[in-house]
């Protein structure tokens, strides 16, 4: 008997891509907090707890759920912390202003 392999699509309820909104990078539902700088949080050794009193607007379940989409989707949030982290691709993103006068 033939079995056949079932792809299943992993739901994030708490996550959410909005192209008005951080690039449209995920980020948690309702909020500007990007699911990158959860997962950065987490890779520092930080807590639930430690998250949560660092952004008590958030609960429990968001936090996990962005602990969840990264390891769903690790190469992509990883690129975007390391991207967060690189000086030269800020300046080019947004170079200083021309003082006037």
């Amino acid at each position: 008997m033939a079995t056949r392999s079932t792809v299943r699509k992993i739901v994030h309820p708490y996550i959410e891509h909005k192209a008005d909104t951080c690039g449209g990078r995920a980020i948690v539902r309702g909020t500007r907090i990007e699911v990158s700088l959860i997962a950065w949080h987490y890779k520092q050794g930080r807590t639930v707890d430690e998250i949560l009193q660092g952004y008590p607007h958030l609960t429990p379940a968001q936090v996990h759920d962005a602990f969840s989409y990264y390891f769903d989707h690790q190469p992509e949030i990883e690129e975007e912390i390391r991207l967060s982290q690189d000086h030269e691709y800020w300046m080019k993103q947004y170079p200083p202003s021309r003082p006037r006068g």
